[in-house]
């Protein structure tokens, strides 16, 4: 990790990143009419992620050697790596620096948005194994040179996740997000390489595919990709069944696929790689790939032998390799005695595992290793935890960069978030449990403590909210019923709408205060009825859709006009959802969007005017292998908004989790974060629950 008497940035590179940031936002029409609004939503567990990047010798003369944390404790920090000295001998020095003790490269979601800094440490020893004093302490703002490389170029509306940088030369190579391919449920992930000093950037991966988990090669000659090519992505959410690629770094041409099945490449050397696989015994399993011909610029599937490296009996995924040490590899591991996800050092020769970070923090997650040129350290990710340093970032409201100039977009730490008709008021359920507080984070009150989803604010009744009361994700027949609170009140009674409890879910009250509609599978098909909202279904109901098909998840138009819902009914029991629209009478029964085949639209809310639909889908695919995450059920979900009428539709969030369950404010909260008054609840994620620790039984 040591760089000596390496020079470090160019002036012209910082004023370069300071003139990007400064160019206008665009103003772009539509996204809620003119009045400036506010959309929330929710994403699984992301607000205590408190994500660091860390790093440990490969070798130490101590007995317990402490962790680094490298980064600065500000947001989330996560997929770093450490350029090579070739790598930073292109920048000049700065004026009164002296020479850096460590580089390193890393995605941060600071400030709202995906950006990719590099970092410089100064004045500190170097990161020499068994130096003490250094593994005792934690790099400052003082000695710390920070530099925006991409993801500040907010023009033309433009939002974009960045991912899994690499430097080359004057070249940043990195996934990003800001490219629509122009069709339902196709990823906008694509690798892009950015000259730093012009600011001039090309995409590598061609038009109308997509690429994951780029890894340059030690020469900077070629780059590897898990890609799913021309078959696209058929909606995976474990593997993604990619194959890798390779292309040359400078412009993308002879791309060439060289390995069937296969993920999260890792360089040797030119002619060598690492990746991952789901075996057919069910391990994830680390794999070796061997190439003839590259010394004469050719690559195929033919010239590449592999062989299984690592042994069924464990989980071993996201390797990371060393051309300076060719006899071991870093790979995350899951094994049958442990919760969580760990680092370990893998020999190739003796064929044993060290284990780095499991000794240190058992009971953490450890994500995605990369290791130092010289070898000599390894990097990864996790959470800092309590007393981990920085600030909590355990975020009530987090304020994320919205592509529309006249809405603010918010993630709240709670799941079925809705506004009161004032605005002033937030509704969100967490597991179990009702909540409320005010819009600006504050006044939080606990409403219920049994399980419950959804919420819904009364446009008449000031303090009147519904929700669902039973489990989630459950079978029509299911004990789920609608009950109507009013959190005003001190008793915090709450009044049963629906009868029998065969999953009556998702209420939404008529602008008018005097209808609820709801889904049911009273009939043995989830189906969309509508009861009284002061009396409930003892008055009678009537029974909105019909059919051997799934209609769920409806909200009510401000006009009154129109009921927005999710169905399958061109397919059902498909798992496919596409948005439909219906007058309240029945009639008019329109498909309003629809992603690809297969795909998913759910949880329509419309904005305080009606002209627009805030919903989540997997419109945009998978933006990253969801195994370099932590759990989501679904990580492909972001956040859309339509036209009511489907003839407009604009991308708001990028990121590889699962955004969901939009609500839209009538007012417009002021961007900012507000952090949980309690310290909030840092590192409570799961790893992927799809990591079976006995697989195939």
């Amino acid at each position: 990790m040591k760089t000596p008497n390496r020079r470090s940035f160019s002036c012209i590179l910082i004023i370069l990143n300071f003139l990007l940031s400064s160019l206008p936002l665009f103003q772009s029409t539509g996204g809620g009419g003119g009045a400036a609004t506010s959309i929330a939503f929710a994403t699984l567990g992301r607000s205590s992620y408190a994500f660091d990047i860390y790093a440990l010798p490969t070798t130490t003369t101590t007995a317990s050697p402490k962790e680094i944390r490298l980064t600065d404790g500000n947001s989330v920090n996560y997929n770093g790596y450490f350029p090579s000295s070739s790598s930073l001998s292109v920048f000049p020095l700065l004026p009164n620096q002296p020479d850096p003790t460590t580089y390193f490269i890393y995605v941060t979601e600071r400030n709202g948005s995906s950006q990719i800094y590099l970092d410089a440490l100064y004045g500190t020893l170097p990161l020499k194994t068994g130096s003490r004093s250094m593994l005792e302490s934690f790099p400052s703002k003082s000695n710390r040179l920070q530099v925006l490389l991409v993801g500040d170029e907010q023009r033309n509306g433009r939002v974009s996740m960045k991912d899994k940088p690499s430097l080359v030369g004057r070249s940043l190579i990195y996934v990003s997000t800001h490219e629509d391919p122009g069709k339902p449920r196709a990823s906008w992930a694509a690798v892009f390489s950015t000259e730093l000093a012009t600011g001039l950037t090309r995409r590598l991966t061609p038009s109308g595919l997509a690429d994951f988990s780029p890894a340059v090669s030690p020469s900077g000659i070629w780059t590897a990709v898990a890609s799913h090519g021309e078959k696209g992505w058929d909606g995976d959410v474990q593997e993604l069944g990619t194959d890798i690629y390779v292309f040359f770094t400078r412009d993308g041409s002879n791309r060439v696929k060289v390995i069937e099945h296969g993920g999260w490449p890792s360089w040797v050397d030119d002619s060598t790689l690492y990746f991952h696989r789901r075996c057919e015994d069910g391990w994830w399993s680390i794999f070796r790939a061997s190439f003839n011909n590259t010394e004469k610029g050719e690559l195929g599937s033919d010239s590449v032998v592999t062989q299984r490296v690592t042994p069924p009996g464990l989980h071993a995924f996201t390797p990371a390799a060393s051309n300076a040490n060719k006899s071991f590899i870093a790979v995350a591991t899951r094994r049958p005695d442990s919760e969580f996800r760990h680092i370990e050092l893998y020999d190739v020769d003796s064929k044993n595992f060290i284990e780095l970070t499991r000794p240190i923090a058992p009971n953490t997650h450890h994500f995605n290793p990369f290791i130092s040129p010289d070898s000599s350290w390894i990097g990864y990710h996790k959470c800092r935890g309590v007393g981990g340093g920085g600030g909590s970032n355990d975020l009530l409201l987090e304020n994320v960069r919205s592509p529309l100039p006249n809405v603010s977009l918010f993630r709240v730490d709670g799941s079925f978030p809705s506004y009161s008709p004032d605005g002033e008021r937030i509704a969100y359920v967490k597991f179990p449990g009702l909540y409320v507080m005010n819009s600006n984070g504050s006044g939080i009150r606990v409403v219920s403590t049994r399980t419950a989803f959804s919420t819904a604010w009364d446009w008449k009744r000031k303090g009147v909210v519904y929700t669902s009361v039973g489990p989630t994700f459950a079978s029509e027949s299911t004990k789920v019923d609608i009950v109507s609170i009013n959190v005003d009140d001190e008793d915090l009674s709450y009044k049963k709408l629906t009868l029998g409890g065969e999953n009556n879910a998702f209420p939404s009250p008529s602008p008018d205060g005097k209808r609820v509609v709801f889904r049911s599978g009273r009939t043995g098909h989830k189906n969309l009825y509508i009861m009284d909202a002061l009396t409930g279904e003892k008055d009678g109901l009537y029974q909105l859709t019909k059919g051997p098909w799934s209609d769920t998840m409806p909200n009510w138009s401000p006009n009154g006009e129109w009921i927005a819902f999710s169905s399958d009914r061109e397919n059902p029991g498909s798992g496919g959802f596409e948005l439909f629209k219906i007058h309240p009478n029945g009639t008019g029964l329109q498909k309003v969007i629809q992603s690809g085949s297969g795909g998913r639209t759910n949880h329509p809310w419309f904005s305080p005017d009606g002209k627009y639909i805030v919903l989540t889908s997997d419109y945009a695919g998978v933006s990253a292998e969801p195994i370099s995450n932590p759990h989501h059920f679904q990580p492909y979900g972001d956040i859309f908004v339509i036209k009511s009428d489907g003839s407009w539709i604009r991308r708001l969030t990028h990121n590889s989790y699962e955004d969901g369950t939009p609500t839209w404010s009538p007012k417009s909260m002021k961007p900012g974060n507000v952090e949980w008054p309690n310290g909030g609840s840092k590192c409570s994620f799961d790893d992927c629950h799809w990591l079976n620790i006995s697989p195939n039984q």
